[in-house]
């Protein structure tokens, strides 16, 4: 494949005079380490809380097992992303850039398809969060049939596309967007100052999850009858057990796989080659501790019926079901209330540095609408920032915020199968480009073979959350498709920016175009039609076990 590179719009490098920073000349700066990385991901563990009540609700008492297995499959393919991350130390971002670039010398689509699904499946991280810290401070402050949680004015019914969905403005609107514009301010002053800010919550945040998932283990009340009968809410292991533990693992892996957001951060980390692998292991297993405790604690002590009620499905009931696990009145209750809200913007905080720069890089190789490659004079992506902030404060006017997951989820499934296979299309096409981090090469098989695992759970477990999650994800990822071909065509002229190729081996052919190698021959086409086999696979599994 060949294609021509120009240099991409100027840009302003900004000052790094007694800041200790390395400029670099995509407007970044080295500023963070793999510590650094790691408390901006620390986030990522209270994800458990987002969702720990729905899949109880839906799966059952085998519900702390989807967990694990969830996490288990994040650390395997963690593997992979690290090696490839490792060979883009010039590009933000997170995998889906380091992926696009084994996507585009076969398919150009699928590469913009691969960075807009993560940002899809990750940006509603915002929503979800802040709406359910929104909805603590509300049952906090005041009782459940007081007005100001109670009112609500619908702005449009969408029950077309999901029964009782619709927009609608309330308080927890009001309050969720507040939290938003705090997290964009603290963002606004670059990765370093949001990386120490993040440190002091990550603490306060960490520790009351592992207290809680140790806790009832020392104190004795893990009560074993309530993962009895160790089947799911249809009875049994038949078809339709297995399509809702199909689709806990679907919701799951929207969480447990999200440590990667740590290497979002390659260019701007100090030594990527040491720092990239660092930052991901260490997440991986601080979410590994988190995500197999609390749903095993959460179980245990409270059981699957005390789990599926309402409050815990919404998450409003969070809080005061911790004070039960760790013990302790209302005083504790406050506290951990306090601190479920610290955990909830931190996961924000996670998110909007993580999803603001695949927007960025996105632009600044040619995959998304150029307005989103600048930054400031402190290094942050700001207009990728805004982009974010008026999507999710749309976002938070859906009255349904588990659809709004479900639906992010399919598109976190598409960007995972891409970039799964990115592992070993890299390996075939650049078998010499510089790799910091050289994963074992049983690890890369093992990520393709849970590539089509993704897939199949995409078709097998997604519409267990409503009808209309799999075709509204699915559309909203094809919406990239016209974006991209008006960024490249009409904008940049069919020419992608410099910073399309760098860090990759790359030839001069005689025209004098870039051309990237492609020695995988038809194999990224076969993966790309097994793949939709693999879903629609899952989809007949479904339909089986409705």
């Amino acid at each position: 494949m060949s294609e021509t590179t120009r240099d991409p719009e100027p840009q302003r490098t900004p000052s790094t005079a007694g800041t200790g920073a390395t400029a670099t000349d995509n407007g970044l700066l080295r500023t963070l380490d793999w510590k650094g990385a790691f408390w901006i991901a620390s986030g990522v563990p209270a994800l458990v809380l987002f969702s720990i009540g729905s899949i109880a609700a839906t799966v059952g008492a085998p519900s702390p097992l989807v967990w694990t297995v969830s996490i288990i499959f994040g650390l395997l393919q963690s593997f992979i992303w690290a090696e490839i991350a490792g060979l883009f130390p010039s590009k933000s971002g997170g995998a889906s850039v380091y992926g696009a670039m084994a996507w585009v010398r076969y398919a150009k689509p699928v590469a913009p398809l691969s960075v807009w699904c993560n940002w899809l499946a990750w940006s509603p991280v915002l929503t979800v969060g802040s709406g359910l810290a929104a909805g603590y401070v509300l049952t906090a402050l005041f009782p459940a049939e007081a007005t100001i949680n109670t009112w609500s004015m619908t702005l449009l019914p969408l029950g077309f596309i999901q029964d009782d969905l619709e927009i609608r403005l309330n308080a927890q609107f009001v309050i969720a967007a507040l939290f938003l514009l705090l997290v964009f301010a603290l963002q606004h002053g670059g990765i370093l100052r949001a990386a120490r800010v993040q440190t002091v919550i990550g603490l306060a945040v960490l520790v009351p999850l592992l207290v809680v998932g140790v806790v009832p283990l020392i104190t004795g009340d893990i009560v074993a009858t309530n993962f009895q009968p160790f089947v799911p809410l249809s009875g049994a292991w038949d078809a339709s057990g297995w399509t809702l533990f199909a689709g806990g693992l679907f919701l799951a892996a929207w969480s447990a796989y999200a440590f990667e957001t740590s290497i979002c951060y390659t260019a701007e980390f100090k030594n990527p080659g040491r720092d990239t692998v660092r930052a991901i292991l260490s997440a991986g297993i601080a979410c590994l501790v988190i995500y197999t405790l609390v749903p095993f604690a959460f179980q245990g002590v409270l059981g699957v019926d005390r789990l599926t009620q309402d409050d815990i499905v919404d998450g409003n009931g969070v809080g005061q079901a911790m004070t039960v696990l760790v013990g302790g009145g209302p005083v504790i209750a406050n506290l951990l209330i306090v601190m479920l809200v610290l955990a909830l913007l931190l996961t924000i905080m996670t998110t909007m540095a993580g999803s603001s720069r695949t927007l960025y890089q996105g632009s600044r190789d040619g995959w998304l609408p150029r307005f989103l490659s600048r930054t400031n004079q402190h290094g942050a992506p700001t207009r990728a920032m805004w982009t974010d902030l008026v999507f999710n404060l749309v976002l938070l006017l859906l009255s349904d915020y588990v659809f709004v997951l479900a639906t992010s989820t399919v598109c976190y499934m598409i960007f995972n199968f891409l970039n799964l296979n990115a592992g070993w299309m890299h390996r075939v096409d650049n078998p010499d480009a510089p790799r910091p981090y050289r994963a074992p090469t049983a690890l890369i098989a093992v990520g393709t073979v849970l590539a089509f695992v993704n897939a199949l759970l995409l078709g097998w477990g997604a519409n267990v959350w409503g009808g209309g999650a799999l075709a509204t994800g699915l559309i909203a990822a094809a919406i990239v498709v016209p974006v991209f071909y008006y960024r490249h065509k009409v904008v940049d002229k069919g020419v992608f920016p410099a910073s399309f190729s760098e860090d990759l081996p790359a030839e001069n052919g005689a025209d004098g175009a870039v051309e990237l190698p492609r020695r995988a021959g038809v194999r990224p086409y076969l993966v790309l039609a097994g793949g939709v086999v693999v879903v629609i696979i899952g989809q007949l599994l479904a339909a089986a076990g409705s």
